[in-house]
Formats: structure tokens, sequence, C-alpha cells
């Protein structure tokens, strides 16, 4: 797809999760680049968000809901018939891990059975009720799919919980699935997996485990944000079925 803004046609993203770290990070970048961003969020939309258009292009949806997921892609579509029902980025984005009393990690034996289905509603039927709900619209805009999955979906994590985890390594092998299925429509499909990058919902002992990282440090929304700009713009043309690393060496 061209990513660049043109008075023919103006490129268009639709992106869970917005309302803050990576997604609203992820926002930021594109409204900078020139892009119309329908966002996505379990919240109204705010006044204090710094993009234009806010208001028109928000909807408000419940992703652990089915049928609130079903409304919100009808709606979507009704918002992208004003450029000629084109797509060009879905960004699944929004994901929960849910914790026990007094935030501890909630493993295989202590998670709730209820808890295991929000989960997955959440970070693994929804991004492909998306995916599937606008196939007609990427299709026309040649467009591109970003999963957001996570470092804890290899690896056991100190704290997100194997809910959260076990889901986020489903939607990497959707990915694969996704990019050679969606491919022959000319619609790429990859993933990101973001380690330990500083948002407001970072656990008590990131600091310690940061310490261990090859580059010491957090990462920014903005580095994340960066990595989905890529994917999703015609830099890109050749990468799908790829999930990218964005952890600071934490995997190797």
């Amino acid at each position: 797809m061209n990513d660049k803004n043109t008075s023919e046609e103006r490129p268009t993203i639709i992106l869970t999760g917005a309302s803050r770290g990576i997604g609203h990070a992820t926002v930021k970048r594109f409204s900078a680049a020139g892009w119309r961003v329908i966002t996505c969020s379990r919240y109204a939309f705010s006044d204090k968000c710094p993009w234009p258009m806010g208001p028109e292009d928000h909807i408000q949806v419940d992703l652990a809901d089915p049928e609130n997921t079903e409304y919100a892609v009808e709606e979507m579509r009704k918002r992208l018939k004003a450029n000629g029902s084109k797509l060009h980025a879905l960004v699944n984005n929004a994901g929960i891990s849910p914790k026990g009393e007094g935030g501890e990690r909630l493993d295989s034996l202590t998670t709730s059975l209820s808890d295991w289905h929000n989960v997955f509603q959440v970070n693994f039927f929804a991004p492909i009720m998306l995916a599937r709900g606008l196939f007609d619209e990427l299709t026309r805009g040649q467009g591109s799919i970003v999963n957001v999955t996570s470092i804890a979906g290899s690896r056991v994590h100190p704290f997100a919980g194997t809910a959260y985890a076990t889901s986020k390594a489903a939607l990497a092998s959707l990915t694969r699935e996704m990019a050679d299925d969606f491919g022959p429509h000319g619609v790429r499909v990859n993933a990101i997996a973001p380690g330990e990058i500083e948002t407001s919902i970072l656990s008590p002992g990131t600091d310690k485990l940061v310490e261990e990282l090859p580059l010491r440090r957090l990462g920014q929304p903005s580095e994340v944000a960066e990595t989905i700009y890529f994917l999703c713009s015609s830099a890109s043309s050749y990468v799908t079925g790829s999930e990218i690393h964005i952890n600071g060496g934490q995997h190797i």
C-alpha cells in the first residue's frame, strides 16, 4: 500500500486499545503522518486526546462481548464508506491480563474459567472477528494487519498470567495462519511482541527485571508505535507472517 498522505487518498487505520500506552502512542504516530485514525476502546472519547476528529472517529466497544464486537464491526464499516470502503491498516492492540487479589500472578491452577473465557475473547477471538468482518475493506485497501502479541507468549513471565500468555501464544500462531489466508488477497498480516514497555500498567518488580536486559532499560511506547508504523507502510511491503520482538534483547 501507499503510506503517503496524498490528495488522492488518505490512508485509514483502525486501532483497538487506543486509550493508553502503546495504543495512545500509535494514534499519535499515525496522526502525525497524516493518516485517518479510527480508534476503539472500552472508554468514551476524552477531550484530553490530542488528535483531531477524535469524537467522530472513535468507537466505544467492549471486545469481551462478542455481540458488541459484531456491532462495532458494522459501525466501522459504516465509517469507512466515506473513503470508498477502503481500510489500509488494522492494529489489534487491545488486551487484558487479570490479576489475583493483591495483584498476584494467576497461573494455570488459580485462573478461573470465566477469566480464561474473557481473556481469550479479547486477546484472541476479537482480532480474528475484526479481521474477518473487515476483510472486504482490507482487500480494497491492500491493507496490513498487525496483531500485538507479547514476550509472554513464548516464555513463562514472572508477572503475566497463564491465560494472558497462552492467548498471546495463540495469537502469534493465528498471525501465521492469517498471513497464509489473507496474503493471496493482497493483505499482509504480522505481529509485534513487546517486552517491558514503560506504561502505567507495569507490575511492581519490573525495575529488577530490566536490570538483566541487554539494553538495561524499559522500552518506550513510541518505539513500539514506530515498529507498528513500519509494518503498515510500504517500507515493509514484502513482510508478512512475521513476529517482531521489541524487548531490548529480553528473549535471547
